[in-house]
């Protein structure tokens, strides 16, 4: 083989490699959520020190962590498990968390979903199609970590249902900007929770609520990990699945609403906690 023929594979050979590395990487990000928090309740209701009691009980519960597994198309993200502490009685105010423990699975190249969770004791798997989300890219830039993020946008008008102080739902109607910061140089259109659809992986995101900021990657572990996706549980799809947990809620309020006239001081709220 002559010196010029081995110069010309020598390049080949290596631009091969980094092709393929392209193509097999694997990932592992961790994220802490911070979810913004209004109490609203009636100047009766409870008093100031109570209010400030209560809110700091839910802002650590809030405050969790979730791994992101991925690879360039696919995806498994789940919370991480922690020791429970006894949830403290503030003035006769009992806080429960319902957070489920969700195990979301993404597959890019598929454009589907499947998540499985429980509700009120019954599994559910939840199957569906990824939505297309209209992000507007930016040139704006900052640094997470090691890597060089941009930030994207994304405006849309959502409708919540919130729980009213007389134990009713109230529908609330508002404009939601969501903004991501995203690092092109991990070549995924993933990110934490149900966010994608960048040109690479979204490591900081905030939608007014929640935000979710990564704190640590691993790139390519020693431990070569296999991404599964969940097959447990009754298969419905988002929308039957909103349906459901929309009637179960209205269930477990109007049960709400039946124990208020009952006499007692302890009261207890039952918080849906997203991401």
């Amino acid at each position: 083989m002559t010196s010029l023929a081995r110069l010309l594979i020598i390049p080949l050979m290596l631009l091969v490699c980094n092709n393929t590395y392209a193509q097999e990487f694997q990932g592992e990000a961790t994220y802490k959520s911070h979810r913004k928090v209004d109490l609203k309740m009636g100047e009766d209701e409870m008093s100031s020190d109570m209010k400030k009691s209560i809110a700091e009980q839910l802002k650590q519960q809030f405050q969790q962590t979730y791994t992101l597994k991925f690879t360039k198309n696919e995806s498994f993200y789940k919370k991480e498990e922690k020791l429970s502490k006894p949830n403290p009685m503030a003035g006769g105010i009992k806080i429960e968390i319902s957070d489920g423990t969700d195990l979301l699975y993404k597959n890019i190249k598929e454009n589907r979903y499947a998540i499985e969770t429980e509700i009120y004791g019954k599994a559910f798997l939840i199957k569906d199609t990824i939505e297309n989300l209209k992000w507007e890219l930016g040139s704006e830039t900052k640094n997470i970590g090691e890597y060089t993020c941009y930030k994207a946008t994304y405006k849309d008008s959502i409708t919540t249902r919130t729980i009213n102080s007389e134990g009713g739902f109230e529908t609330i109607k508002k404009e939601q900007v969501t903004i991501a910061w995203y690092t092109p140089q991990i070549p995924t259109a993933n990110g934490p929770s149900n966010f994608g659809g960048l040109p690479g992986l979204i490591l900081e995101i905030n939608d007014g609520d929640l935000t979710l900021i990564c704190s640590k990657i691993v790139m390519n572990p020693k431990e070569h990990f296999t991404i599964k996706e969940p097959k447990k549980g009754k298969e419905v799809s988002q929308k039957e699945f909103d349906e459901i947990q929309e009637k179960k809620s209205e269930e477990m309020m109007e049960r709400f609403r039946s124990n208020r006239s009952k006499d007692g001081n302890s009261k207890t709220f039952i918080i849906s906690s997203g991401g």
